[in-house]
């Protein structure tokens, strides 16, 4: 009988040991990453494993979405590449401690700003990315994490092949490693089949004393995964302005980049999860986890999409599975560092190449030729500008960029006008279609100045005025038949158009009649 707890969710059902296994199964998978990311700006693996075990403990408590897995990240440590060159050029003679220092100052305040995202509910904005962006970030990041496990495969620090043999054992055991994911899950679902495959070809690699690369191995000489408790570390810098402004644009990029890769994880997590988590929530978890970070010795990070897929798939849905991977984490680092530096890369390296084939959106093929071309281009777009820069936050930015325009080309062609003049001989114009920046050359088009009678009513039933750049193509329209001495009236505006028209009234001059008994659909939902 499966035994039900319920952690800082008191809706939510748990199942213990569905949650501690797959949360044993993301710690083991946290580690060659964490460590990976760290070497990227040149930091300790310790660096990146502090990070790790504090961004997934405060998360997995306080975040917005159970579940979800978060860690020291490539994204965010390409940025402290940046920063340590800028630190450089500033300072020719600093100290590698020194550096850390500064970085772990610019976590705190990137921190910092995350917390005032969330408390200012920016959290909502992820909803302006549209779906073909996220298919494109979805597939950009499977990309990545496909092509990231190609180096263990080639000669240390070189980009030779390895060896005959050394190849095919690495790639037999990769390939066991991924025949046991796929095919135990047809068997039973009694325990994650990632950490079954793992554990199974560890033994084989460890029992047979089997000659591959191991976690040891992707270290620098030397350097060690074993350690204590994160020690605290308050960043020794020179507080003056010259430190804020070198450190404060890096530390607003990590923010950014930090919370756009969280919050789409977070979505992505949502579909797959049939459930809705809180984006407002884990960006002020992400802020909090960032400060602890730079203040326990860890380079920060935010969501790891590759991490929390693995933490779903095993059945994960609660806050449960993501504790047990921060602690377990910490006890490898202070207990079993030894063991886990023994751990076969193939058993990690099949992991991830079956999170990157799970990840990628096999159904995007399906929608070339049924979504609109504007929409398979960001898509593709996305996916290039992702896979190619590993700058997740730019190619997110672009794909909304370019959707937004592609929208608002699509809109500014739907602008129409129906044309009469009734038993009075006033002429009629009936605007329907927004009247927005995008659309006010096609508007002006709609009206024959010269040859409309001396009275005009231009009726806005179906349409409304959108922004500043319909209210300047109003005037426009007015001041054209003001010189020829006709009057013009404006019907049918709902309220937040005629609000718009006041606030204008600088600009534009003419008689507007109301309707006093219609109001427009907007307006309607405005109120309820």
């Amino acid at each position: 009988m499966r035994k039900y707890f319920n952690l800082f969710d008191f809706k939510q059902k748990v199942n213990y040991k569905t949650e501690i296994l797959s949360g044993l199964t993301v710690a083991l998978a946290l580690v060659p990453e964490a460590i990976a990311f760290a070497l990227i700006p040149g930091f300790s693996p310790l660096t990146g494993l502090y990070a790790a075990f504090v961004l997934c403990l405060v998360t997995s408590i306080f975040g917005g979405r159970p579940g979800m897995i978060s860690g020291a990240t490539g994204a965010v440590a390409v940025v402290f590449v940046g920063l340590i060159l800028e630190l450089k050029r500033n300072f020719p003679d600093i100290a590698p401690e020194t550096i850390l220092n500064y970085v772990f100052a610019t976590v705190i305040i990137a921190g910092l700003l995350q917390i005032l995202a969330g408390v200012l509910r920016l959290g909502k904005f992820i909803r302006l990315v549209p779906h073909p962006v996220m298919f494109g970030f979805v597939n950009g990041l499977a990309i990545i994490i496909f092509m990231a496990q190609f180096p263990n495969f080639y000669q240390k620090g070189t980009e030779e092949l390895l060896s005959f043999t050394p190849f095919s054992v690495m790639l037999g055991l990769t390939v066991l490693t991924m025949a046991i994911i796929w095919g135990l899950p047809k068997i039973t679902n009694a325990v994650p089949s990632s950490l079954v495959a793992i554990l199974v070809v560890s033994a084989i690699v460890i029992g047979f004393n089997v000659d591959t690369l191991t976690v040891a191995d992707t270290m620098g000489e030397g350097e060690t995964i074993k350690g204590g408790f994160p020690p605290l570390s308050i960043p020794q810098i020179p507080i003056t302005w010259e430190t804020f402004t070198i450190i404060f644009p890096y530390a607003a990029i990590v923010a950014g980049v930090g919370l756009i890769e969280s919050l789409l994880t977070l979505n992505i997590i949502d579909e797959i999860t049939d459930t809705r988590g809180s984006g407002n929530r884990e960006c002020v978890a992400q802020g909090s986890a960032n400060i602890l970070s730079g203040f326990l010795s860890g380079m920060g990070g935010c969501a790891m999409i590759g991490q929390s897929l693995i933490n779903t798939s095993s059945g994960a849905r609660a806050r449960l599975s993501g504790i047990t991977a921060a602690v377990m984490l910490l006890v490898f680092i202070m207990f079993g560092s030894g063991l886990i530096e023994r751990l076969p890369m193939a058993a990690l390296v099949g992991l991830m190449f079956m999170v990157a084939i799970g990840t990628f959106e096999w159904a995007s093929f399906r929608t070339f030729g049924k979504m609109p071309k504007s929409d398979v281009v960001v898509m593709v777009l996305v996916t290039l500008i992702t896979a190619v820069t590993h700058n997740l936050a730019v190619a997110v930015l672009l794909g909304v960029v370019i959707s937004a325009l592609a929208y608002a080309w699509e809109n500014a062609k739907r602008i129409r006008a129906r044309k009469y003049v009734d038993e009075h001989g006033i002429k009629h114009y009936e605007i329907y279609g927004p009247l927005f920046f995008g659309s006010t050359t096609l508007f002006n088009e709609k009206f024959d100045v010269p040859n409309d009678p001396e009275e005009v009513i231009i009726d806005f039933k179906e349409s409304r005025v959108s922004d500043m750049s319909g209210i300047e193509a109003l005037n426009k329209i007015t001041e054209r038949y003001a010189k020829v001495g006709k009057k013009v009236h404006l019907r049918h505006l709902s309220k937040d158009c005629i609000r718009l028209l006041k606030n204008a009234d600088k600009i534009i001059d003419v008689n507007v009649l109301e309707d006093p008994t219609y109001k427009v659909v907007v307006d309607r939902i405005s109120q309820k």
